[in-house]
């Protein structure tokens, strides 16, 4: 009996798994510009598709899923069955034979593969075309008996579906934002559409402001006709060059579904030619929206201090602090918001005294895209170091843009900021290589001690074992100098390489600093010298210029690049552990331990 029930259940488990198998149902040839469906159908219940690539074919829809289950009923016994299947609408674009390769998924915890198949696109002839579709009708007739009274579907009139753009100004001025606008306008049912091609648009620079893919969709009447109009797409432009501009149309495919008509026969069948019985036909139809022409007005003659900006800005800004020591690093903000082309202003020119040691301004973006356009605010953010004390005056800073709404140029300007600088540590000063570094000149030569003998030197000391072994000496010496000096020659050719040295020895120098800090406490000044240490490390390592440094530039810079994955992660994390551990909560001692740990094995692994 064991015997018997260990061989019913490899019979079982056989038939389970010769039945977990993928089939394709496909056309071995068809004709160029015809439309067909490829399906994988999967005698279980499956899950984890992937399909092929189709190459050779444009793909119309798909994949699209479906799964049915079956039941019956032998001798009492119920029995079920579930299949699922995978189908692809396809249209043959050019001739040959094509090679459709496996699809895969999961079916009852196993992963399963089709097998691949061969489509032929021949050349269209008409005479076999109409010998095809005449094929196609009959085997229609014959699964649908209501197909024999059937008539092609309807044309869809120009007027009853189309796409139209639209511009909110088409006048700007150079710079300025101007929202244009995607429609479809219909009256009849929409499936589904695509985009084709995307305006390209010269002489703009483009933003999108759709929200994720959100489809808008209200009525509108046009010329005394009601529509139905699908926002597809919004975008904002900004002219870079005056003159008449020209707004490309944008392409795309429509799936209309349009109503099939049937033939009156004069039978109890005409009692079904009503809208509610006929089917509908999926007809698709390629739109183009219309070409808009926009006149760009230059800009006035710019004043001195001009930044880039065109909209309406508002300017805040100033000092962090305005009592600091020596040595100490302070920042000086600049936020410019409102509405406008605010990607492009251009950081403003604040003046700094010349003890302050002043570092590329760090940009922060705050950007937001919506239904009015392009707002938010861009700041400009410069860290300083005064290296004397005394009290010192940071003039006024003057930001210049030009205000579309009443054709002028508006300035904004922020106070001039006074700053008490106190007696600091002096050491505590990195070199700088600056003029402050020139100290004590009148001690830097000391008097010659008088002290020693003269001996004379015998002719007989001349070969002795001394002489002879300063002279092997001077002698290693002279090619450990010529061998170090070609290295050295080798070394500075390679300027990247260079460059990353000094940056890794100045981060590990300013990560000792950090460590003297984190010992005696001192948090601001920990973190003043782990963010000095990480960024500019990283700026010289994948030569990002100090002006742009931020997260999003490093990661879209590491992405570029094709930095192993592991390590950008290790690099992003660390960037954000630096960033929540300064204004964490708990331990601090710990967190500036756990940062200096972080800081200090990516720099070791760079």
């Amino acid at each position: 009996m064991k015997r018997i029930l260990s061989i019913i259940t490899c019979l079982l488990c056989l038939t389970a798994a010769v039945g977990q198998q993928m089939t394709v149902q496909a056309p071995q040839s068809v004709f160029a510009g015809d439309n067909f469906t490829v399906r994988f159908v999967v005698d279980a219940r499956a899950s984890d598709f992937k399909g092929p690539s189709f190459k050779g074919f444009s793909l119309r829809s798909g994949p699209n899923t479906s799964s049915s289950s079956s039941y019956s009923f032998t001798n009492g016994q119920m029995t079920s069955s579930v299949q699922t299947v995978y189908s692809y609408t396809l249209t043959a674009d050019v001739v040959g034979s094509f090679t459709v390769d496996a699809a895969t998924c999961t079916a009852d915890g196993k992963k399963i593969s089709s097998k691949s198949f061969v489509i032929k696109v021949e050349k269209s002839d008409p005479a076999r075309q109409q010998q095809r579709q005449q094929q196609q009708q009959r085997q229609q007739q014959a699964y649908d008996p209501w197909a024999q009274q059937a008539q092609p579907a309807q044309e869809i009139d120009e007027n009853s579906l189309f796409a139209r753009a639209s511009v909110n100004k088409s006048n700007p001025y150079q710079g300025e934002q101007v929202i244009v606008t995607y429609k479809i306008y219909t009256q009849v049912p929409i499936s589904q559409f695509a985009i084709d091609k995307l305006p390209g648009n010269r002489g703009f620079w483009a933003e999108d402001l759709s929200e994720g893919g959100k489809i808008k969709q209200y009525e509108e009447t046009v010329d005394g006709r009601r529509y139905q109009v699908a926002e597809i797409r919004r975008g904002a432009l900004f002219a870079q060059e005056s003159g008449r501009l020209s707004i490309e149309p944008l392409q795309l495919n429509v799936l209309a579904m349009v109503q099939r008509q049937r033939r009156r026969t004069g039978t109890i069948f005409d009692l079904f030619d009503d809208p509610f019985f006929s089917a509908r036909e999926a007809v698709e139809r390629p739109l183009s929206t219309n070409r808009i022409a926009v006149n760009v007005r230059p800009l006035p003659e710019a004043p001195q201090g001009f930044s880039g900006g065109v909209g309406r800005f508002d300017l805040q800004g100033g000092l962090s602090l305005h009592q600091v020591k020596a040595n100490e690093a302070v920042s000086y903000r600049i936020t410019v918001s409102g509405s406008g082309n605010l990607m492009l202003v251009n950081a403003p020119s604040p003046e700094f005294p010349n003890v302050f040691e002043v570092y590329d301004p760090q940009i922060d973006d705050n950007i937001k895209k919506g239904d009015n356009g392009v707002s938010g605010s861009r700041t400009f953010e410069w860290v300083l170091i005064p290296r004397t004390q005394g009290r010192y005056t940071i003039p006024a800073c003057k930001f210049v843009f030009f205000d579309p709404a009443s054709g002028q140029y508006v300035t904004k300007t922020i106070e001039k900021q006074e700053i008490e600088v106190a007696k600091g540590d002096a050491r505590n000063v990195a070199h700088t290589g600056s003029k402050d570094d020139v100290r004590l000149l009148n001690s830097d030569i000391n008097y010659i001690h008088p002290t020693g003998r003269l001996q004379l030197l015998r002719h007989e000391d001349h070969a002795g074992v001394a002489f002879w072994l300063a002279a092997a000496l001077i002698v290693l010496l002279t090619v450990g100098i010529l061998v170090f000096g070609h290295r050295r020659r080798e070394a500075e050719q390679d300027v990247a390489g260079m460059r990353m040295k000094r940056a890794v020895r100045l981060a590990r120098k300013r990560l000792k600093q950090a460590e003297a800090h984190l010992k005696h406490g001192d948090s601001n000044r920990f973190y003043e010298e782990i963010y000095r240490a990480i960024w500019g490390c990283l700026a010289d390592k994948y030569s990002i210029e100090l002006a742009k440094l931020s997260r999003d530039t490093v990661s879209q810079c590491l992405a570029e690049k094709q930095v192993p994955a592991d390590r950008q992660e290790n690099i992003m994390k660390v960037l954000q552990d630096v960033d929540l551990a300064r204004f964490a909560p708990g331990d601090a001692h710990a967190q500036m331990q756990m940062v200096y740990d972080e800081a200090l094995n990516m720099i070791a692994s760079l």
